[in-house]
């Protein structure tokens, strides 16, 4: 039975028919009597027809789904499983929404993660997407299942009522056909029937009416109900009287609000409104045999719906459209097929009556695919890529004109732009050389004589842009991809040889031309130039293949051993030979087979050949040889004359010519020659015979003929040759010229040996002198007396004349004299230095001052001259570059300031959660009063809060974003690449603001864009968020049209000025608020006489009072009285007129203290109100100034100041203790004077509703002319730039790269909202938001960024482990992607922050007049050295930073040029000057006065960022202790709240003990309950228990124990009596689990228990509930 079909009706074919009630089988014994079914069976066939009525509308969903996304789903019966990932519910939205919802959106759209591991809870994103999209098609609400009710199926049956309601609905829209009827016609197995059946019973889910959902869908109309539903019934009953007239005058009705209904389809309309009749009709009847009774239906189950007749009629208006279509189409009518298109019922979108042509080809083109009639869906498609079409062709037109005008411009850049306009659909234009399009094209344009079409565009483009590319690879070493680029098809180069041995000569050629046209002021090549190229190079390659042909041929020729062949060899052109003379063809030959034969012996190879080289040199030799042998033939001819003329001076010269090359050749020996060659020649004319012919004999061996007489010169032996006998020969004039030589050398050697000759001499003479001495000393001692006068005489004169000689000497050496002179004077001016030394050294106290005096002015002269003069000089500025240094104090700085930015960041988000931790207890605490949890479960809840703050962002480091993988590192680097876009620029979260719904921006100002820019904890990150604010005010004002009143920016509370007050009066700008209010506020509050209360009733019965207390007799005066009623006592006068000239005096002094204190307000809020009045000035123009500064008092006054007036224990602008408060007088005090500022601030008066404060009106009047004159005081701030000396290479200079704090859910939700809102963001697809969420891809899950996820994710706890995972705080170090760009201005900026950064190294340890002094002198060897202990300094500083990942990251841009030496840096430096000079950048007129005042304004920013570093440090901690301070008032409160907690606890328990003694007699409460399976069951606690039938459950005991915890029981599960498991009950999840709407849960893993029973039944048995 189980396995037999049942039709609709629930028949069984093969047996009996049943309808419910009635068997309608008759009985054997008594066939006129048909047998009754009893009441329980009648239930059980009831309950089997709505399991069957189920699956039937879930094969009817299955099956319109199946249409709608053409994919097969399935079987009924498993599509509520195929439901609960949403997969398809995504899928659907797609199909008639796309623009909501694309199928990127869809998670896992393949299913692959559900199959393989099952839900996910990111699969309920796709039933949220669902959810948008039936919002955004207008779907009434009151149909949508809970998202529970999907994803855990607790409400299957909701979501498929939903289903069909969405079907009737875009039936009605003609989006979708209608949902087919398949009751009575499906059929199932009675063993899925009795599934269903128990599975809806199981869990008690009430069925929805489906036949009631036309009447739903009607009455959710914004319409007039009954006038509708009349009208509707008058249609059917129209459709029953069969008149087709009748049926189009109700459906034409205006209260049936049916649209689209056409005259000429009346009949169509007939016919189809009775089929959908008679077919509804029947699926009523078939029902009704099932259910019984029909009074209780409703009566749209046998109506139409308006929903189905607007359905009918749009099906009937589109298939008469249809037809119309496709005759238009076979009949090749344009105008009707327009006509038709443009009928609303078709819903063809952008139809355009220009785009007829183009709507019938794509048409027909679909019909003729297809082969039969077009359908909607073919229709709407073809109309679509018409329209496409049409579009693109419109786009190309209008690109075309553009670029044929940017041509005619003549501007490159406009050019090339306009080319790369995507609309005109031409191929790609490179950026580089801009000026080739321009050249090229304007040329093309030229000789086209008119504009240039598309088509010569796109193939003009081609050939340019492959040109292009030519041009840039050029710029690389690569010959491949040179030639690669010219044998590409459109850069039409003809001839290239992509031959491996010509690519390099072909790209040198190349790059060889292009230098020499840049020089010519020409950056790129044309085609012209590059095919000339390539012709002279093929010219070349085949001149050498000639060449080699030549040589070939000259060595061929030198093997016969002719001579006159290879003298013609060698005269061959291509051979390209020099000095080939046709007389020396025999030495030709002779030389160059000597070579031949000398290079095949020394490469042992004899087929060894000369090449071209050789065969040149060996030309070159031999014409040398020739010419040396004619030259020693006139030499020997000059020779032989010579001797004849005995001209021995000329002899000499013909002699010693290097032409002849004779040797042994003294000048002092030509007589001798010139006699010896004289008498040789006549001895040889003697003999032989007088002939014209000699022969000289080479040192090669060969014999060269020369004629005396014609001075020929033959290499061949003459005819009949004899040598003459009238001139000597070479070896005949040697061997005498050898012969005399040789004897004059004979007589040099006896002149060699002269000393010898000499000491012979010497000695025969000595023998001589000593004789003749002797006899001279005889002759001397005779003449004594004679001698000695002599003598005297001779002394005399000799002394004085070497007197005379003495004077001479000191006068010839005057300088030698003064020397000695001046080392006497040092002597005493040493002396003297040293007393004088001494008595500094006894002064050194007044000297040292002195100095210092000295020095100090100096240098307080240099520091005046760097800080105000315009152009320091360079001696001046390289004084003070070392401040420019970051030192160790500097860099310990930096990392105690970036420790307290994160310090205070996340001490910010512990109060956000101590507060939210406050609110819950708030919250508790309120439930617990209305006794729905006990004061336990408070406490514990407290305890579970703080536990799970401590246990948030403990996450191993291991895993995650910082995990040591390149994947998880790739993540980390996107998400820092991505976080440091959104913080630089602001047009992206300023767009984000708007794009999000209202009720989520503050959640994601406070969430993410304060986490992001730090809280504004640095004066970087205050000025970008600044900029966010400013850009998002101005987006909000001027450019959206958010604003269209002035008045709106007062009423209409604009979302950024709520964002900038929130963030000024947060943490930021606490303090200044605090500062500039407290003294007013404190003097309110302190003063105790002071009672301002300007209302009149209230002054009335206080005087009541006053004067009942002071007589003790009631008052006569009636004490409930108008305001009017009031005023008319003069007391009440007096008394109002004293408090207003009190309040009028307050007042005055809380305006004076404002007005004075415009620097105690924060620079944010300032500089927002500046870029306010700019805003609305530019946006209302005519607006008076008033006006505007009405406004901008709003924001400065009412939004930022006024409530903390109002209210300043809120705000923290007095210290008021937990258990105090401000008492109601000191409120009304600071109401009553806001009321006034509020009138000055607006400059509104009080009016006759507040008469009795009108004498204050004078005052407003006076004091709102003083806040203007504030208001724009306040607005007079520099613009960040100026204030935060912050530029666009900030980031650049900057020693450390930004790090901010995130969740891991901030890090995904703004993931998501970048994904969901992109187009919105960046519609441009070029935009790096693109790129860079391309790198992210989808958007993370919390496991997929920590790396973990809990170990069970069905358990009910994994979601909240989860969601504490997601509190998890990440580190990232921002950092930019797109560092480079291709702005040429950019690079020149660049070049001069790097030329900036080097000199500063070298005018550091060089000093100098002038810097290209400094650049062209070079260093000293101590100006070296301390160059490079600055360069070890950096890198240890560097490798220092480099052991502790937590510390300062050094921005490493130009860090190789640093190191290099001083001398490198100066040629480095002076090379990027000239090209800095071409640019215009500096100027070597002005010394480089630019660049000098560029560092001068650096180290000025210096001095002041280390000022504001400091005031960072002490505004760091300061801000720091506050926050503690508030953590510390929130622990009070939460300790307050914890003592009031143990009050009523002490108070519950002393109740309770009463209650127990006054029923020591009667029923105690039970502690301990023991209940079996069976008695759970009955009371519906216990759904079932895995595997145990329903009879076996009385065999379970289960014991329910409280425990000493309050709230807190432990669970016992017995089997016949044995202990099988056990588990603790925390009372306080089950209370959660039912506040989650959770219905069933697990309970020992087997058992399902009804939560809401289970909770009764505690309530009841526990706590008397």
């Amino acid at each position: 039975m189980a396995d037999t079909a049942v039709n609709g009706n629930g028949v069984d074919h093969g047996e009996e028919e049943v309808d419910g009630r009635v068997s309608a089988v008759y009985d054997s014994d008594n066939e006129d009597m048909p047998h009754r079914i009893s009441a329980d069976q009648m239930d059980e066939e009831r309950k089997k027809n709505v399991a069957y009525q189920y699956l039937c509308h879930l094969e009817e969903t299955k099956k319109w789904i199946e249409a709608c996304i053409e994919e097969e789903l399935p079987e009924a019966v498993d599509l509520e499983e195929n439901l609960q990932n949403g997969v398809l519910l995504g899928k659907l939205a797609h199909f008639y929404c796309p623009e909501k919802v694309p199928l990127k959106r869809i998670y896992d759209k393949d299913q692959s993660r559900y199959k393989s591991k099952g839900l996910h809870f990111r699969h309920t994103d796709n039933i949220m997407q669902w959810f948008r999209s039936m919002e955004s098609i207008g779907l009434p609400k009151i149909f949508y299942p809970e998202t529970t009710d999907v994803y855990d199926r607790k409400n299957m049956p909701r979501a498929v009522y939903c289903l069909h309601a969405l079907s009737l609905y875009l039936f009605k829209l003609g989006i979708a056909p209608q949902i087919e009827s398949l009751y009575g016609k499906a059929e199932f197995t009675e063993e899925q029937i009795s599934n269903m059946q128990q599975e809806l019973d199981k869990y008690g889910i009430q069925m929805p009416s489906f036949g009631k959902i036309g009447g739903i869908l009607a009455e959710e109309m914004s319409v007039d109900e009954a006038a509708m539903h009349a009208a509707v019934i008058k249609i059917n009953d129209a459709i029953d009287k069969n008149e087709s007239g009748e049926i189009l005058a109700a459906l034409q009705n205006p209260n049936a609000v049916l649209i689209h209904v056409n005259l000429k389809n009346k009949d169509q309309y007939q016919t189809t409104l009775q089929d959908a009749k008679k077919s509804k009709a029947d699926d009523a009847f078939n029902r009704s045999l099932r259910e019984g009774d029909d009074s209780q239906r409703d009566v749209y189950e046998l109506l139409l719906t308006q929903a189905e007749i607007q359905g009918n009629v749009n099906s009937v208006n589109v298939k008469t459209l249809l037809r119309t279509v496709n005759g238009a189409v076979d009949s090749d009518d344009e105008k009707i097929l327009l006509n038709a298109l443009m009928d609303p019922a078709l819903s063809c979108k952008g139809v355009n009556s220009a785009s007829g042509s183009y709507y019938m080809n794509n048409l027909k083109e679909i019909k003729e695919e297809k082969g039969q009639e077009l359908e909607k869906e073919d229709v709407h498609a073809g109309v679509n890529t018409a329209n496409a079409e049409a579009k693109e062709k419109s786009g190309i037109l209008n690109a075309v004109a553009t670029i044929n005008s940017a041509i005619d411009g003549g501007n490159a850049e406009d050019t090339v732009l306009a080319l790369s306009n995507k609309d005109a659909k031409l191929p790609a234009v490179l950026r580089q050389p801009v000026n080739l399009y321009q050249s090229e094209l304007h040329k093309f344009k030229a000789a086209n004589d008119g504009d240039l079409a598309h088509d010569q565009l796109v193939d003009a483009v081609r050939v340019l842009t492959a040109i292009a590319q030519i041009n840039h690879i050029l710029e690389s070493e690569d010959a491949g991809a040179t030639v690669a680029a010219l044998l590409a098809p459109y850069a039409c180069i003809n001839d290239v040889d992509d031959d491996e041995t010509l690519q390099q000569r072909y790209h040198d050629a190349l790059v060889s031309m292009k230098r020499q046209r840049v020089q010519e002021g020409v950056d790129f090549l044309t085609q012209n130039d590059i095919q000339a190229n390539v012709d002279k190079v093929n010219a070349e390659v085949m001149e050498e293949q000639e060449r080699i042909l030549a040589v070939a041929r000259i060595n061929e020729a030198l093997d016969t051993g002719d001579p006159a062949e290879t003298l013609e060899a060698l005269q061959t052109p291509a051979a390209k030979l020099g000095d080939v003379d046709a007389k020396h063809a025999v030495i030709y030959q002779t030389v160059l087979q000597t070579d031949k034969e000398q290079k095949a012996k020394t490469t042992e190879d004899e087929a060894a050949v000369l090449w071209l080289d050789e065969i040149q040199d060996g030309v070159n030799k031999a014409n040398k040889t020739a010419n040396d042998a004619n030259k020693l033939a006139i030499g020997m001819v000059t020779i032989n004359l010579m001797i004849d003329e005995d001209n021995n001076s000329a002899l000499l010269g013909a002699l010693q010519s290097s032409d002849v090359g004779l040797n042994s050749v003294t000048q002092d020996c030509v007589e001798g020659y010139s006699t010896q060659l004289r008498a040789a020649k006549q001895e040889k004319l003697q003999s032989g015979s007088p002939t014209s012919w000699v022969s000289h004999q080479l040192k090669n061996g060969m014999l060269f003929y020369f004629n005396l007489d014609t001075m020929e010169s033959r290499w061949l032996e003459p005819e009949e040759f004899e040598s003459s006998n009238s001139q000597l020969s070479k070896p005949e004039v040697q061997a005498i010229l050898t012969r005399v030589t040789a004897d004059y050398d004979r007589g040099l050697l006896f002149k060699a040996n002269e000393d010898k000759i000499v000491l012979l001499q010497s000695h025969t003479r000595g023998v001589l002198a000593r004789k003749a001495y002797q006899e001279r000393l005889d002759f001397i001692k005779r003449q004594l007396p004679a001698i000695i006068r002599i003598q005297s005489w001779f002394k005399g004169r000799k002394q004085r004349q070497a007197y005379s000689d003495r004077v001479n000497y000191m006068k010839e050496h005057e300088e030698q004299a003064v020397k000695i002179q001046s080392y006497g004077k040092m002597h005493l001016a040493r002396k003297a230095y040293k007393e004088r030394l001494q008595y500094f050294r006894d002064n050194a106290s007044a000297v040292v001052k002195l100095q210092s005096f000295w020095r100090s002015n100096k240098a307080r002269h240099d520091y005046h001259i760097l800080t105000h003069e315009e152009n320091p000089p360079v001696v001046v500025v390289s004084k003070f570059v070392h401040l420019l240094e970051q030192g160790e104090q500097d860099l310990k700085e930096e990392l105690e300031l970036q420790g307290l930015r994160g310090r205070v960041v996340k001490q910010i988000r512990t109060n956000q959660q101590l507060e939210n931790d406050l609110n819950l207890m708030d919250i508790k605490i309120g439930l617990l009063v209305k006794n729905r949890i006990t004061l336990q479960d408070v406490v514990a809840g407290a305890g579970q809060g703080r536990k799970a703050r401590r246990n948030t962002g403990d996450f191993s480091r291991e895993k995650g974003l910082k995990a040591l993988s390149k994947e998880k590192r790739e993540m980390l680097e996107a998400y820092q690449h991505l976080f440091y876009l959104l913080q630089t620029n602001p047009s992206y979260l300023a767009k984000l603001i708007f794009a999000m719904p209202q009720s989520k921006t503050t959640k994601f100002m406070e969430s993410v864009i304060l986490t992001l820019y730090n809280y504004a904890a640095n004066q970087r990150e205050e000025y970008l968020l600044l900029r966010l604010f400013k850009t998002a005010l101005e987006e909000e004002i001027t450019l959206i049209s958010k604003v269209d009143k002035m008045l709106e920016i007062v009423t209409g509370n604009p979302m950024v000025i709520r964002m900038v007050v929130t963030f000024n009066r947060g943490a930021k700008g606490q303090s200044s608020l605090r500062e500039l209010l407290q003294p007013l506020v404190k003097s309110v509050l302190e003063d105790k006489s002071l009672n301002i209360n300007t209302n009149p009733v209230e002054v009335y019965k206080a005087w009541i009072s006053q004067t009942e207390t002071e007589t003790g007799e009631a008052s006569k005066l009636p004490y409930d009285v108008t305001g009017a009623q009031a005023l008319a006592h003069q007391e009440v006068k007096d008394k109002l007129f004293e408090c207003v000239k009190c309040l009028g005096e307050v007042a005055n002094r809380f305006l004076t203290h404002i007005v004075s204190s415009v620097d105690k307000i924060p620079y944010g809020i300032r500089y927002i109100a500046k870029v306010l009045k700019h805003s609305l000035e530019t946006k209302f123009p005519e607006a008076s100034s008033d006006d505007v500064l009405k406004i901008v008092g709003n924001l400065i006054y009412y939004r930022y100041m006024n409530p903390a007036i109002v209210a300043p224990d809120a705000f923290d602008i007095v210290d008021i203790g937990v258990e105090k408060g401000m008492s109601n007088d000191q409120r009304r005090n600071l109401g009553s004077i806001t009321k006034v500022l509020q009138s000055v601030a607006s400059g509104k008066k009080f009016g006759e509703d507040s008469a009795h404060l009108q004498q204050l009106n004078p005052f407003v009047e006076e004091a709102f002319e003083r806040f203007k004159v504030f208001y724009n005081d306040v607005c007079d701030v520099a613009e960040p730039e100026d204030a935060f000396n912050i530029d666009e290479y900030s980031d650049f200079v900057n020693p450390s790269k930004p790090i901010v704090y995130m969740s891991v859910k901030e890090i995904i939700d703004t993931h998501a909202l970048l994904m969901e809102h992109l187009d919105a963001l960046a519609p441009d697809k070029e935009d790096p938001l693109h790129e860079l969420l391309d790198d992210l891809g989808e958007v993370p899950s919390v496991e997929d960024i920590l790396g973990e996820a809990p170990a069970d994710l069905s358990d009910p706890q994994a979601e909240q482990v989860i969601a504490s995972m997601a509190k998890t705080e990440i580190s990232l170090t921002l950092n930019n992607k797109f560092e480079i760009h291709e702005d040429g201005d950019e690079d020149t900026k660049k070049l001069f922050l790097k030329v900036k950064r080097l000199l500063v190294d070298v005018i550091g340890c060089q000093t100098g007049d002038s810097v290209e002094h400094i650049l062209t002198t070079p260093a000293t060897t101590d100006q070296e050295e301390a160059h490079r202990l600055l360069v070890q300094k950096r890198m240890k500083q560097d490798e220092s930073l480099k052991h502790d990942s937590t510390k300062l990251t050094r921005n490493a841009s130009g860090l190789d040029d640093n190191k290099l030496p001083i001398e490198a840096k100066k040629q480095k430096i002076l090379k990027s000057l000239r090209k800095l000079e071409e640019a215009g950048r500096v100027s070597k007129e002005d010394d480089y006065q630019d660049l000098i005042n560029s560092i001068a304004q650096d180290i000025r920013n210096q001095r002041r960022y280390r000022q504001r570093r400091k005031q960072d440090l002490l505004r760091m901690r300061g801000t720091l202790e506050g926050l503690e301070n508030k953590a510390t008032f929130y622990e009070e409160q939460n300790d307050y709240y914890n003592q009031y907690i143990r009050t009523c606890l002490d108070n519950l328990q002393a109740k309770k003990v009463f209650k127990t003694d006054e029923k020591k007699k009667g029923k105690h409460k039970a502690s301990n309950l023991k209940y079996t399976g069976a008695k759970l069951y009955e009371k519906g606690i216990i759904l079932e228990i895995e595997g145990l039938e329903e009879p076996q459950y009385k065999n379970v005991m289960f014991e329910i124990t409280q425990t000493s915890d309050p709230g807190v029981f432990d669970v016992n599960a017995k089997f016949m009596g044995v202990k099988m498991d056990s588990i603790q009950l925390v009372f306080q999840d089950l209370l959660q689990l039912q506040y989650e709407g959770a219905q069933v849960m697990n309970m020992f893993n087997r058992a399902k228990i009804n939560v809401n029973l289970l909770i009764f039944m505690v309530n009841k048995k526990f706590y008397g509930k």
